[in-house]
Order: structure tokens, then sequence, then C-alpha cells
């Protein structure tokens, strides 16, 4: 059996005739940058989330970006946020020329620690970067307390987790800005590069639309150094009509998951624990197991696809070198990024595929 890690192009099949009109209609308008479409996905984003503003961009590393800039955070500022986590996280807060200020994560969720949030506020911190990792909220009220009591702001690196939601919200809709990626094998992909920033906050929404388009206030005036980071026209399209379909994809990829935590029996496995207020959009099914090198080379001779994330905490990455983390520093994150692997996760998943996977891993994490 051969199995598709992310199958992109059988969701694309499913929708093909929506998704081939929509594109289109763009060339036949031949609008393609901050055409009519973008407006339709950003009050489409707006209900799905409920929040008040919903801002698309160019890509989730952009979004990040422009919630950092909005905040005003300049070099020398402190963000905390955690090492367990893809590098844009914590590269955009160094691009910016301030300081990521690393926090181990909890070993159950492998989101932030909160506990650990406030040992490391100092005078130059301004915000605390939460990621939802493979597709869940961290803590979110325990950040927010923190941060409201220190004065300091929350963004939330939701990447991976557009859907998801804490005690009942979207994750989209907290926090002072929450942003997403819509990268092709996300959980709401569009067919190249694009993201979202969210905010319930009109004043810091505007800014971040202005910064979106070069600080531009009106064409060719600009009131801030902004950056070109618009989402363009064919994925706006193309989004739109995969949002029309995302409640029911969403369940799915819900379906996915149990299945798996049913059927993977072996004690070899540390299976995910999603926390009872919470729900994931699934990004990722990530298992932790031993000898995981030696199990995905098995798998992979089986036809079964898997992917690591990730290998390296950021605080060993050679770029932060400079910051004088050592190996050590963050145990949690250093065992998770020798144990994780990500199994195939998609809303297309058939049933005797994930059967198959789980009678396979079950077997060869007992040799």
């Amino acid at each position: 059996m051969k199995i598709d890690f992310a199958n992109l192009q059988y969701q694309y099949q499913l929708y093909k005739s929506e998704i081939d009109e929509a594109i289109q209609a763009v060339l036949d308008k031949s609008n393609y940058i901050m055409g009519e479409e973008i407006v339709q996905l950003e009050k489409g984003l707006e209900e799905f989330t409920g929040v008040n503003h919903a801002i698309s961009c160019s890509n989730g590393t952009d979004a990040l970006l422009l919630a950092m800039m909005a905040l005003d955070i300049k070099a020398g500022d402190e963000i905390i946020t955690p090492p367990f986590t893809f590098i844009a996280t914590a590269e955009t807060i160094a691009f910016l020329g301030a300081i990521p200020v690393f926090v181990d994560v909890d070993e159950s969720t492998y989101n932030i620690n909160v506990s650990k949030i406030e040992e490391k506020i100092t005078t130059k911190t301004k915000a605390i970067m939460p990621v939802s990792l493979f597709g869940q909220p961290a803590d979110l009220d325990e950040v927010q307390a923190i941060a409201n009591q220190h004065d300091l702001k929350v963004i939330i690196d939701g990447a991976q987790s557009f859907g998801s939601t804490y005690k009942g919200t979207s994750d989209s809709n907290l926090g002072d800005i929450s942003t997403t990626s819509f990268f092709p094998a996300k959980p709401l992909g569009c067919y190249g590069d694009g993201g979202a920033v969210f905010s319930n906050d009109a004043e810091l929404a505007d800014i971040m639309r202005q910064l979106r388009t070069h600080g531009q206030n009106k064409r060719y005036h600009h009131k801030y150094i902004g950056m070109g980071g618009r989402l363009d026209t064919i994925q706006a399209a193309v989004l739109n009509v995969k949002l029309k379909h995302y409640k029911k994809d969403l369940a799915k990829r819900q379906k996915v998951a149990k299945i798996y935590s049913q059927k993977l029996q072996s004690h070899d496995i540390v299976l995910p624990i999603i926390q009872k207020n919470s729900t994931s959009a699934w990004a990722q099914y990530s298992i932790l197991i031993k000898q995981r090198d030696k199990v995905q080379d098995q798998l992979k001779s089986k036809g079964i696809p898997t992917a690591i994330h990730y290998p390296m905490p950021l605080h060993m990455q050679a770029c932060f070198n400079y910051l004088g983390y050592q190996l050590g520093d963050f145990p949690v994150s250093e065992k998770l990024s020798k144990e994780i692997l990500s199994l195939p996760m998609n809303a297309f998943l058939q049933d005797k595929e994930i059967e198959y996977i789980c009678i396979q891993l079950n077997r060869v994490s007992l040799m």
C-alpha cells in the first residue's frame, strides 16, 4: 500500500470544479492583487473565527512580522516563546532585532510551559508568543493572565491551528494578535504561500492593513515602514472554496486522529494528548517513539511516509548560537526532538489506510 502524507491532489480533485471556476474568474478579471476575492476571504475568516478583523497576508512568517511590527517591537526588546517549534517563530523575532527568550515546553502537550514564563520576564520583555503546536492551542488563559499582570502583549503563533478552539473560542480570536499560515500542507491551505493575522483591536488591525502594503495609508503615501505582504487574489480564490468545506474537513481530521489513538496500542508509543478544554486542528498527528530512525526506515519500506517535526530545537540551531544557550537548557524540547514522529494526517485518509499504518507501526515498535 502506498500512502500519501498530505493528500493534496486528492483534495484538489474533490473540489476541482469549484476551484477551477474560482481561479478562472480571477483570470477573466485579471485583478491579481487585492481583488474582490480578498475582501470575500477576509469576511469569511471573520465569520468562521468570530474575530472582528481578519487581514490576509503573504504567508505565516510575514503574519508574525506584521503582528510584531504593529506592536512596535524594536531591536533589543525581548519576546518569550518556546524553542520546540518551526524556525519562523523565533526567526521573525530576531529579524526585527528583538531577542527570542526561550521557555521549555510542557511534556504532554508540547506547548509552552506556562509555569516557567514568569521567571524569564525582564524589564525588556514586551510580549509572549505561545505556539499552538501541531494544531492545539497553548494554555492561553494562563498566558493572558501573566501578560496582563506584567503589561505584556500576547501574539499567538497559530500557523498550524486554524480551526482549533480553546474553551470554545477560536484561537484566532484570542490574544492581542493571532496569526496563521495557509501553506499548502496546513489544515486550510492554498496553492502557494498565504497567511493571515487576526485581532479584535481596530487600531492594530488598521496598522497591519497598512503595513502589509508598504505602510501605505493611501496610494503612494506611506505612514509606516512596511512590507509587500499582500496575499494574491488567486490564492484567496482557492481559499474561498476550501473554507466553505473546512468544517467538514476538520471533522474528518478529528475522525482520523481518533482512529489512530484507538488503534495504536503499543506501550512503546506515546500518543498526543489534547487538553479537555481544547480542540486541535490536527495539523500533525505526532507520536513519541524510541529508536525513531529505525522505526521510520521500516515504515518507509512498507510505503508509509512520516516526518520529523522537529529534529533540532531552536536553541541548538546555529543561527541562534549568539544567544548563548547550551545543550541541556531545555530538556523537554531536546527529548521531543529525538523521539517525535509525525504520521500521515489529512482529512482524506481512508480507514483501511489508517488501519494499515497502525498495524505496521504497532509491529515495528516492538521489534
